[in-house]
């Protein structure tokens, strides 16, 4: 296994590290801005493909799902072959998966699509790594925060490319393709990780488990409504994901390089920001959903189009877009435990808000902010959160944990809000919605405030740097 000193030997260089930061930071958003453009287009997709709206939420939970699984795998991957290596083949399968979102007829052929977009989830823990390596510990704290504030301003872009494409999925994801092309050849141009290659095995079994039981889980979620929640086949597939689970669990405690390392999900100095990553997941994903959702239903009053949708979460994009220029700033003043949970309790805010206020359009333009300003400053520290205990060694293991558990969290909420709406439809089943949002978002703060001020006389590792 090679040293954390001779790593940071080999990445020293006279070249200035920013601009290939500002590259995987911009990179990092568009990971998130293709799953966020599906969003306001469910609708969209059930009208021109024809099909039920719980089939078609699978082009969201589907990819999300993929993302899960590719994470870790990429990112080990990524310490087998280079991190940048990695992170081009990943922006090389999202314009593939783009075009052929584009070009897509039926709903079959754009989960397949779907399915090689959602491994550009990868790039977060994989940049994360590579700006481990190339900046020094002063400005580590930055150089992360960037990476992860980005994350959230591309989710609000993927929801104002929806809307400036009115509609137009083909042209969406057309954009896409076009945006992550540029990203590809900025980050060849400018990301440079001379990081070495260590002997590593991918845990293929363990990826394989990881799929079979989220999907039987997300699945039982989804479909619970519809089949009934005591129907042999839900059941049946709830009693499967807890088997396959504990398989998983019993397969990576045995495997000498597994998947997900499992102590890294209790470690001390972790387990705090991997909780609160998988609650603030949910909560962005169900508030972002139920807000598009909810504005284009008819019975909502608003009867919007995908353009308005964009309109009402703008401010959202905006408050995300300008925190992330003031990240490192913040992360001088404030520690990330304490940013990450003001920033799960105004996005729970956002949600509680929503909840008992959604009449109007300034009731909306109101949420949208505060979840904006709330995921700008919790994703800003998300990161850093993750890996400052841990020894540097394990940085990109614990961002692959983090990365892992958010986007785990997401996935969830599709299902979560199809069985809610299943069970309750019109504005109250929204309402709902809503509340299960405020209380996972209120949760990820009371976990980051309880599990800082635990680790606050935790010691991490010292780097070589």
């Amino acid at each position: 296994m090679v040293t954390v000193a001779t790593s940071a030997a080999r990445v020293t260089s006279n070249r200035n590290p920013w601009p290939g930061v500002v590259a995987l930071a911009f990179a990092a958003s568009i990971a998130a801005l293709q799953n966020t453009a599906v969003v306001p287009l469910l609708p969209v997709l059930q009208r021109e493909l024809d099909t039920s709206l719980s089939a078609v939420s699978w082009t969201l939970t589907l990819s999300l799902l993929v993302s899960a699984v590719a994470t870790p795998l990429l990112s080990r991957f990524g310490d087998m072959y280079g991190r940048r290596t990695v992170i081009l083949g990943a922006l090389v399968l999202l314009v593939i998966g783009s075009v052929m979102a584009a070009l897509a007829t039926s709903l079959a052929w754009l989960l397949v699509a779907r399915v090689l977009q959602g491994s550009v989830a990868a790039l977060v823990p994989l940049s994360i790594g590579v700006v481990r390596d190339v900046l020094p510990r002063q400005q580590l704290a930055t150089g992360i925060g960037m990476v992860s504030a980005t994350m959230g301003f591309g989710a609000g872009g993927g929801m104002i490319l929806a809307g400036l494409a009115s509609g137009d999925w083909h042209m969406v994801f057309w954009v896409t393709a076009a945006i992550s092309l540029v990203a590809a050849i900025i980050v060849a141009f400018l990301v440079h990780d001379r990081a070495p290659a260590v002997r590593a095995r991918p845990d293929l079994l363990g990826a394989a488990l990881l799929a079979a039981w989220l999907v039987a889980l997300l699945l039982a979620i989804s479909e619970g409504g519809s089949w009934g929640w005591t129907s042999p086949g839900v059941l049946g597939l709830f009693a499967a994901a807890a088997l396959l689970a504990g398989v998983w669990v019993l397969v990576e405690r045995k495997v000498a390089e597994p998947l997900v390392e499992m102590s890294m999900l209790v470690h001390r100095g972790t387990v705090g920001a991997t909780v609160a990553s998988m609650l603030l997941g949910f909560t962005f994903f169900t508030i972002m959903t139920g807000m598009s959702g909810f504005a284009q239903a008819p019975v909502s009053g608003f009867a919007a189009s995908t353009l308005e949708v964009g309109l009402y979460l703008l401010p959202s994009t905006l408050f995300m877009l300008v925190i992330s220029l003031f990240a490192g700033r913040f992360m001088r003043y404030f520690q990330a435990a304490t940013m990450v949970s003001a920033g799960g309790a105004v996005t729970g805010l956002a949600a509680l808000w929503l909840m008992f206020m959604h009449a109007a359009p300034a009731h909306l333009y109101v949420a949208a902010s505060l979840m904006g300003v709330g995921l700008g400053v919790g994703y800003a520290a998300l990161g850093t959160m993750a890996v400052e205990h841990v020894d540097p060694g394990k940085t990109a293991v614990a961002a692959g944990v983090n990365a892992l558990v958010r986007i785990v969290g997401g996935s969830t909420s599709g299902a979560v809000i199809a069985a809610i709406l299943a069970a309750q439809p019109g504005v109250t089943g929204y309402q709902w919605v809503f509340g299960a949002a405020a209380v996972a978002g209120t949760m990820a703060a009371l976990f980051a405030a309880v599990y800082g001020r635990l680790n606050r006389g935790l010691v991490t590792a010292p780097s070589a740097r």
